[in-house]
């Protein structure tokens, strides 16, 4: 306990320190080989929720699908601008990381710039500025 000027006491805020840092926006193909958007994908294709979800996930789900659109087997993200981007899994990702940073398209640029390029290209995935940031590092 510390001492406040007015000799009134205050208790200490506890604080919890981890030993390992929690990654939680980085998102990678599943274990089963699905990219991250097969679950938004079924669902706005059939309308069904995948096996085992509880009401919360079901509802986190029908939440995420109001930012999509499945057109002819491939599935977009809207803007709000009412323009389209292409949801693409992590192996298109990192091509398009390559790519855009040091191929043909461009000079080097920093993580942010290169994740507004990749969003002009017309190209989403959840993660893609912590990715671009963190290519850029490496």
């Amino acid at each position: 306990m510390i001492q406040h000027p007015d000799k009134n006491f205050i208790d200490p805020i506890p604080v919890k320190i981890h030993d390992q840092p929690t990654y939680c926006a980085h998102v990678e193909e599943e274990a089963d080989g699905k990219p991250w958007f097969h679950d938004i994908k079924e669902y706005l294709a059939k309308g069904e929720y995948p096996e085992l979800q509880n009401p919360t996930q079901k509802h986190t789900l029908r939440r995420l699908s109001n930012n999509f659109f499945h057109s002819g087997g491939i599935l977009y993200r809207r803007t709000p601008d009412l323009g389209l981007l292409r949801c693409v899994g992590t192996r298109e990702a990192s091509r398009l990381l390559e790519e855009i940073h040091a191929g043909t398209c461009s000079p080097h640029m920093n993580g942010f710039a290169l994740a507004k390029k990749i969003l002009r290209a017309g190209y989403f995935w959840m993660t893609m500025e912590a990715d671009c940031v963190q290519y850029v590092r490496e």
